[in-house]
């Protein structure tokens, strides 16, 4: 069944939640605010609203949440990033109304458009500490957003500007790994804490140990090391002979193994196996339809699939899905609006039965599955 749910403004941002207790979260961002909707057979419901008071660029779940579909006791945490470099902690529950948390403002934080966010893998309590931010100022940042209280001088400095509300928390602090490159896109995987994927604008794909062993986290012993680099050949090749790119690159793990890493960039798409490196070449690489790939994401419950989008309104609002047994083959395309609109962000839900697509065209928010059942 195809849902709509309109947002007051323009989309920029959508994420789905893939936390077990939340698969039916859906979180979209638009000029100056965010909801939180949930999503059923029959309906969209909005059960949270933020108003951040600037353009929403990036948005992350915190494994820490729980709708109120699954328990009387829910909870929505998530992060999101805005145009003018900041960053927000957003959270309501069961018992406490809609609140925002800024912090990594003024010197402590970006100082370029942030194009992705993504909390910490793994299923320990980490996964809710750690978020890391990518970013144009070529800079991957790891947020603790839960660190030891700082000294009473040293807390003094940080809290000018803040709420009284928030004195009695410290601020977040960063760890900040540099790149080469402006930044696009950054995932994590629910099998690894250790590991982030990140992305950059000239077609590298790093696979970065962000820290060390995990029984050494108390002691705060982080270290940078780009275990793997992985290349899209004709991204790097047109980005090194200077041909401008329009649309940049984006990956991510395939949810059921972390071997499996697939990205778009511009009009080709990729899919890299770990297990086999071919000098970081791509095992699979082809040739899409679409004029200029924007946004690549696998599906979670059918982790065969994978879909793409553009930005490009030449051919309309349209979704390329894939499967990778059948790479070669013609993809199933979802045209959701005509030219000039497009899809701005998508995702797949992590709802039982046939795969559903969420996506964001214009001030709607489009729902709608990939198959039908089988009867």
């Amino acid at each position: 069944m195809d849902l709509q749910f309109d947002h007051p403004t323009q989309i920029y941002a959508l994420r789905a939640c893939h936390t077990d207790d939340a698969t039916d979260l859906v979180a979209i961002a638009g000029s100056h605010s965010l909801q939180v909707v949930s999503i059923t057979n029959q309906e969209c419901r909005c059960i949270a609203s933020f108003h951040i008071g600037t353009r929403i660029t990036s948005i992350a779940w915190s494994s820490a949440a729980v709708s109120p579909l699954s328990s009387d006791s829910w909870s929505i945490e998530l992060a999101v990033a805005t145009e003018d470099f900041g960053l927000h902690l957003l959270s309501k529950s069961s018992t406490e109304a809609e609140y925002i948390y800024p912090f990594g403002g003024s010197l402590s934080g970006h100082h370029g458009l942030i194009n992705d966010m993504t909390f910490c893998g793994g299923w320990s309590e980490d996964s809710s500490r750690y978020l890391a931010t990518v970013s144009d100022d070529k800079m991957l940042m790891v947020w603790d957003l839960h660190p030891p209280a700082t000294p009473r001088g040293a807390q003094q400095d940080n809290e000018d500007g803040m709420d009284d509300d928030d004195e009695s928390r410290p601020q977040p602090t960063a760890y900040v790994i540099p790149f080469p490159h402006p930044l696009t896109s950054i995932s994590s995987h629910p099998h690894t804490s250790k590991e982030f994927l990140v992305s950059d604008c000239r077609g590298s794909v790093y696979l970065t140990d962000w820290r060390s062993d995990p029984v050494d986290i108390e002691e705060g012993n982080l270290r940078h090391s780009s275990l793997v680099e992985l290349v899209e050949p004709y991204a790097l090749s047109a980005s090194c002979m200077g041909h401008p790119v329009k649309w940049s690159g984006s990956t991510a793990w395939r949810s059921d193994s972390v071997d499996i890493i697939g990205g778009v960039f511009g009009t080709r798409f990729s899919i890299w196996d770990l297990s086999n490196m071919r000098g970081g070449k791509p095992a699979v690489t082809a040739q899409g339809t679409l004029d200029g790939g924007y946004r690549f994401r696998w599906c979670r419950t059918y982790p065969e699939h994978f879909g793409i989008s553009t930005q490009s309104p030449a051919r309309g609002a349209t979704i390329q899905v894939h499967n990778t047994n059948f790479v070669q083959a013609q993809p199933t395309v979802f045209t959701l609006r005509q030219r000039p609109q497009f899809v701005c962000d998508f995702d797949f839900l992590s709802l039982p039965g046939i795969p559903r697509i969420a996506a964001a065209v214009g001030k709607s928010l489009l729902v709608f599955p990939i198959g039908e059942e089988s009867s």
